[in-house]
C-alpha cells in the first residue's frame, strides 16, 4: 500500500473514532523515517486508547503489518509506526506540551524565512 493511501486509511480511522485536531505532515524532505506523520488528539486516556486501537484494527485488515507501538499503558500519548507512516495520538495537553506540528513544519518555515535572507 501506498503511502498516501495508507494516511487515508489512517486519517478515516480516527474520523470514524471522532477525533479531534486531525494533522498530516509531510516529512519525506525532513527525514528518512518515515513519510507522513499523522497527529491526533482524544479527549481522555480511554479515547487514546481507543483511536489506538481503532487504527492498528482498519491497517491491519488492509494488509499492513504495523512495525510497533509505543505508549499506549498510560493514555496520555501513544505513536503507532506503520513504516511509511507514523501516528501521534495525544490528550490535548500532552500534544500541547510536544507541540511535534511546530517541530517538523517549523523547520520548514524556518529554512523558507533564511532563504529569503
Amino acid at each position: 500500500m501506498q503511502a498516501e493511501q495508507l494516511v487515508q486509511v489512517v486519517i478515516a480511522a480516527l474520523e470514524d473514532m471522532k477525533a479531534q485536531d486531525i494533522t498530516t505532515i509531510d516529512v519525506r524532505d525532513k527525514t528518512s523515517i518515515t513519510d507522513f506523520m499523522v497527529i491526533a488528539s482524544g479527549s481522555s486516556s480511554r479515547h487514546v486508547k481507543s483511536l489506538a486501537d481503532t487504527v492498528l484494527e482498519k491497517v491491519k485488515a488492509q494488509g499492513v503489518k504495523p512495525i510497533g507501538s509505543e505508549g499506549l499503558d498510560s493514555g496520555e500519548w501513544g505513536l503507532l509506526d506503520l513504516g511509511n507512516v507514523v501516528v501521534h495520538v495525544m490528550q490535548p495537553a500532552t500534544r500541547q506540551f510536544y507541540d511535534l506540528e511546530r517541530l517538523w513544519q517549523g523547520a520548514e518555515q524556518s529554512r523558507a524565512q533564511h532563504a529569503d535572507e
